[in-house]
């Protein structure tokens, strides 16, 4: 799973990966400062099933934490976003393509209004944020319409003389952005519009067809950067209030959470990610200016929002935008256990509506290919190929090779 961390120039999007992921990728208070995309791991959280089975678990792919799993995920921050970016301008196209295979986006913005549209300082309140989220829908707009756009009369002819499926002739043209023949179909549901009579689009309808698309295929939600900011207060209610049949909006501290996990990886506080709250275990080592500000943040941010933000905008991407839920397949249903005895071994991110068989594939081609039935962890029950998981269930795959 990728998600593209996105905004234009000097809005926070790598103190956000930095935050989320613990990297230390350069940041600077100029546009450009990211150049070539930069990758990080981060994690969602999960409520583990260990404290409900009364075992103690020891997980492979995951970290699991007072019985919270913590789940990777890959974050992907490309080079800041600035108007007619798919023109070409600024590192427009570069930026644009490395959005490719992202599952979704988080777009950063400062909601402070401190940076005009190519990311340059105008003062606080200055610039209406609303206007980044507008220009950023366009650009990649624009940007999908350019790519489909390329081959549309060739492949609406051939649809229309061979009666091929448009959906599937597009998926392949596709391919290379990650999007699916469903997707498609749902933008074109979506959009009100006539498969049927496609031959007779024009601009404003394919237009449509992409805007949907988009929003199928790469959804978006604004993290609400420099909240602690005196006026983005005001700028993140007006906004959340006028895009709330939209987007997620939340309320985010990059920098906040950058400098809460810094401390508390050198055991001078305690602090998990997502925290409403934060404990100074050594006073002594934190200067006086940190710990006033630790208390503003404190104030500003964690009591006001119940937390920085950051943690709140990758687990709403996942679970709420990409709509997946947790699953952890185990070998042995009693012990909880794979063939090497490790308890609960993993924790598997699957779309909502994902089946028994088609879980066994992400597992493994061969285990899916020889797929008999799975059992229902805490009630041993059967479980046939059609069945649809739930979030949290406890998984064994039986198969005719008796890989798991």
């Amino acid at each position: 799973m990728l998600i593209g961390v996105v905004g234009k120039p000097s809005s926070g999007k790598t103190t956000f990966v930095n935050a989320a992921c613990m990297t230390s990728y350069k940041t600077a208070n100029y546009p450009f400062t990211t150049i070539e995309p930069q990758l990080g791991t981060a994690y969602v959280r999960v409520d583990c099933v260990c404290k409900e089975l009364g075992v103690k678990d020891n997980p492979r792919n995951s970290i699991c934490v007072d019985g919270i799993r913590y789940v990777p995920i890959k974050l992907l921050d490309v080079a800041g976003l600035v108007p007619d970016a798919w023109k070409g301008r600024g590192l427009g196209n570069k930026f644009l393509d490395d959005l490719r295979q992202a599952d979704a986006l988080i777009h950063v913005v400062d909601i402070s209004g401190s940076l005009d549209a190519d990311g340059r300082e105008v003062g606080e309140g200055k610039w209406d944020p609303l206007e980044d989220i507008k220009f950023l829908e366009r650009e990649i707009n624009m940007w999908m319409y350019k790519i489909i756009d390329k081959d549309w009369r060739s492949l609406v002819t051939k649809a229309k003389s061979e009666k091929k499926d448009f959906a599937k002739l597009l998926e392949q043209k596709v391919s290379g952005l990650a999007i699916s023949r469903y997707q498609i179909s749902e933008a074109i549901r979506t959009a009100n519009l006539d498969i049927n009579e496609i031959w007779k689009w024009e601009y404003e309808e394919k237009l449509k067809f992409i805007d949907a698309l988009r929003r199928i295929s790469k959804p978006m939600l604004i993290a609400a950067n420099k909240i602690d900011k005196d006026v983005a207060q005001k700028n993140y209610e007006r906004i959340k209030n006028e895009l709330e049949d939209k987007y997620y909006v939340v309320p985010c501290s990059a920098l906040g959470e950058f400098v809460l996990r810094s401390l508390s990886k050198k055991a001078l506080i305690k602090y998990n990610p997502g925290d409403s709250d934060f404990e100074v275990v050594n006073k002594d080592s934190i200067g006086p200016d940190v710990l006033d500000k630790l208390l503003m943040l404190k104030e500003k941010v964690l009591r006001k929002y119940g937390s920085t933000g950051v943690q709140e905008a990758l687990e709403t991407a996942v679970f709420k935008l990409l709509k997946m839920i947790a699953v952890f397949p185990v070998e042995d249903v009693n012990s909880y256990t794979d063939h090497q005895g490790n308890v609960l071994p993993d924790t598997f991110l699957v779309p909502e509506g994902t089946t028994t068989k088609e879980l066994a594939f992400k597992i493994h081609t061969t285990l899916g290919e020889s797929f008999i039935h799975a059992i229902d962890g805490r009630t041993k029950m059967r479980l046939s190929d059609d069945y649809k998981l739930k979030h949290r269930d406890i998984i064994k795959i039986v198969s005719a090779k008796g890989k798991k």
